[in-house]
């Protein structure tokens, strides 16, 4: 059984890409020690990008790109990342695992807004947050969670979903 841990991301500022590729990083050290632990394959969301891998169970990863104001009355209209939604929106859901998000904490309550939208849009957990391009410590956490979501996919054949 292939059970590889794929991320799709789009990563505007190169913050995204940095924080998969530590991900991807921990896995290989976790999978180095013990094979049982899953690698991860990351793909990055462009103009070229291959649909049918949402026909594997997958991971999403987004930051937070809004269009200003305080992200509860104001400022909570996703821009950049819209393509990328639109992809989702027309692909398999149902293999989505988990939203992970990233932001910055400074903008308080829009600190990892597009995530907490796509998990509610996609019925799917989001399984974490971590700040611009993230610490060893929200990698080994978020890698943790997503081999935990995974297993539960393999074992049920159901994703989790929201409460």
């Amino acid at each position: 059984m292939d059970n590889a841990l794929r991320i799709v991301y789009i990563s505007i500022s190169g913050n995204t890409e940095a924080f998969v590729e530590r991900v991807a990083e921990y896995a290989a050290q976790k999978h180095a020690k013990d094979a049982s632990q899953p690698l991860v394959e990351a793909y990055e969301y462009t103009e070229q990008f291959d649909e049918q891998i949402l026909d594997q169970p997958y991971f999403v990863f987004v930051p937070t790109y809004l269009d200003g104001g305080d992200g509860i009355h104001t400022g909570y209209h996703e821009i950049l990342t819209v393509d990328l939604r639109d992809e989702l929106d027309a692909g398999n859901t149902d293999n989505m695992l988990g939203i992970v998000g990233s932001g910055n904490r400074n903008f308080n309550a829009q600190f990892g807004l597009t995530a907490k939208h796509y998990a509610r849009r996609f019925n799917t957990p989001l399984i974490g947050l971590y700040e611009l391009r993230g610490n060893a410590e929200e990698a080994a956490t978020i890698y943790a969670r997503m081999v935990k979501y995974a297993n539960n996919f393999h074992a049920t054949g159901q994703k989790l979903v929201l409460a």
